[in-house]
């Protein structure tokens, strides 16, 4: 039974009832329904049926009973459900049963409207409204109109739709049910070119670039996937031989195909190729779904199909191939989870392989979309529409007419400018974002490249430098450790043996390379100066416990030089440091740094000079 929700969508069938002398026959009108959820309830004077989305209750003028003899049938082809009925009293006459508004009132009244209306029910409390609830899902009492059956010249007035558009009327009495099927908000009143109008302009308002270049862009792992897939049509190969391939359908294919009603339809010209391009339009819907499933549909599979069919979804009738193919990739693009053009192109070649391979498996495609149809609560309404007439009339046309669509979709160009979306616009839009974004990364990369240079540069030379200055500090040492030498008398100077002073080479000494070892660098001969001239500040004075006569004539003179510089620059010393010096005379074998005064060669002519003339 339905819910409670359920009742402000029922629909108050048409029907009818007749009599004999022990029973009573009732026939309802429920196009549209399913065959398999009928409810009835017989209970004396009452009677209720129940068929989503219809539901009827009678009040009988006499009492009728189930007790095993009772029968009902339903013809699908009519929509019309039959059930006789045993009286209660055999014989007994029911009067009134043309009276239908008095029988629809509820028990109790006669008139479709309540006289007095309950107020407590509203305002009760909610316990006893959750009681209410429990006890009953449905409520019986709800208020019904009786059917009034259209005039030829009011249907004439509607809009028409589905196969070959022979249906009309039928969105006036499911219009809440269909409004989950179609997008056609007025279906009875809207002309063909509004429901295009409308479709176009739905389809531009909610495409969405992002969604469009995300696919475009990312999940091609997923993307290849689907596009590799080879679906079961894909092992069907026409020959010249034979021109229809071979088709096997299913037990339940079969048992189907035997339930329905073998029909003609009367089509013009026009309606025939309309009913061509639709067919076009459902089976490529159909394919993109087993391609994007992977021939495993699921419960989304009834809402693709419907959706990307302009046919099914607006009721759209289309006059060319181009038509077809343009209103599919705009769907494809605007609704579906996979939206790449790819898709589209794919779609299109599978749908020319089918058509390739004949009516038969045209015919098993169908089957599968009546299947998913029947299976969904809302899109069954599309079976009796649009797809058992297709199933019926395509075994009963040619072959040569289905093999002949199968060129035109081999041949048809379908570009991404051919659907208005500006696929163009946005491509470029994206690929400049793009090349921005790697130059940016390149220019990121290029600057921390350098700045690593610079850090390993900065850190080299910094290596370099400290190695430079141990490297002549230590080479400083050396040449201050050999600046004082203790050396014996040259072999062949002729001297005698002793203790000799050599002094400091001279500035000019070490312009001429006169010295024999590796000559120092400015920087580090500007140092040494300053240390020479910081050590001659603070004096000299070197004592030798050495006989005069061992000395040559450039030790006396260089000797009293030094001595006249320590007397002209220091006191005289105490007495602990004459025993001191007198004791040591500076015989070490590295004797300690001394402070030395560079004396250039014109001073010392100069102190000669001095002296003779003394």
């Amino acid at each position: 039974m339905a819910s409670v929700s359920d009742c402000n969508s029922m629909i108050t069938p048409a029907f009818e009832l007749s009599q004999d002398p022990d029973f009573l026959t009732l026939v309802v009108r429920v196009p549209y329904t399913r065959t398999s959820e009928f409810d009835v309830y017989v209970d004396g004077e009452d009677f209720k049926f129940y068929a989503k989305p219809y539901f009827l209750r009678l009040t009988l003028p006499g009492r009728i009973v189930q007790d095993g003899r009772e029968k009902a049938s339903f013809d699908i082809d009519k929509g019309l459900f039959t059930m006789r009925v045993p009286k209660e009293t055999a014989g007994q006459h029911f009067e009134g049963l043309q009276m239908l508004t008095s029988l629809l009132a509820p028990k109790g009244s006669r008139s479709a409207k309540p006289l007095v209306e309950d107020l407590g029910a509203c305002g009760g409390s909610e316990a006893v409204q959750e009681d209410e609830d429990e006890e009953e899902d449905f409520d019986w009492q709800l208020e019904q109109k009786a059917y009034v059956e259209s005039s030829e010249d009011d249907l004439k007035k509607l809009q028409k739709y589905g196969f070959g558009n022979l249906r009309t009327g039928v969105f006036s009495r499911l219009q809440e049910e269909l409004s989950d099927v179609t997008d056609v908000k007025d279906p009875e009143n809207s002309t063909p070119t509004l429901r295009r109008r409308n479709r176009l302009d739905a389809e531009t308002t909610i495409f969405c670039a992002d969604h469009y270049l995300c696919d475009l862009y990312e999940g091609e792992e997923t993307r290849n996937v689907l596009l590799s897939f080879r679906p079961w049509w894909s092992e069907l190969k026409p020959d010249s031989d034979q021109p229809e391939a071979t088709v096997t359908f299913t037990d339940d294919e079969k048992e189907q195909m035997r339930k329905f009603t073998n029909r003609s339809y009367p089509l013009d010209k026009a309606a025939r190729y309309q009913v061509w391009l639709g067919l076009v339009d459902i089976i490529l819907a159909f394919v993109y779904d087993v391609r994007t499933t992977e021939g495993e549909h699921n419960v989304e599979s009834a809402w693709t199909i419907r959706k990307l069919s302009g046919t099914l979804s607006w009721l759209e009738t289309y006059h060319s191939v181009q038509e077809v193919l343009v209103s599919f990739g705009r769907r494809v693009l605007c609704y579906p989870l996979y939206r790449h053009f790819s898709l589209i192109t794919t779609a299109v070649k599978d749908a020319a392989h089918i058509f390739q391979c004949g009516k038969a498996c045209i015919l098993k495609c169908l089957l599968a979309v009546h299947k998913i149809f029947r299976e969904n609560e809302p899109a069954y309404i599309l079976n009796d529409l649009y797809i058992t007439d297709y199933c019926i009339w395509i075994q009963r046309v040619k072959s040569k007419h289905v093999v002949a669509l199968a060129d035109p979709l081999r041949k048809a160009k379908l570009h991404k400018d051919h659907l208005d979306l500006e696929l163009a616009i946005l491509e470029e839009a994206a690929e400049l974002v793009i090349k921005e974004e790697e130059e940016q990364k390149e220019e990121e990369t290029s600057s921390s490249s350098t700045e690593g240079e610079e850090k390993d540069s900065s850190s080299s030379s910094s290596e370099g430098e400290e190695e430079d200055s141990s490297s002549s500090s230590s080479e400083g040492e050396e040449e201050d450790g050999s600046v004082p030498q203790l050396s014996d008398t040259q072999e062949n100077g002729g001297e005698p043996k002793g203790v000799g002073f050599q002094p400091e080479p001279s500035p000019g000494a070490l312009k001429t390379g006169a010295p024999t070892t590796t000559s120092p660098r400015p920087q580090e001969s500007k140092r040494l100066i300053q240390e020479l001239s910081e050590r001659m500040e603070e004096g000299l004075r070197i004592e030798e416990d050495v006989p005069q006569t061992s000395r040559s004539s450039s030790s006396r003179d260089t000797e009293r030089e030094a001595e006249g510089l320590g007397e002209t620059d220091e006191p005289a010393a105490t007495g602990e440091t004459a025993k001191t010096g007198t004791s040591s005379a500076l015989l070490e074998t590295r004797p300690r740094k001394c402070p030395l005064r560079v004396i250039g060669a014109e001073e010392l002519d100069s102190d000669d000079e001095d002296e003779t003339n003394h």
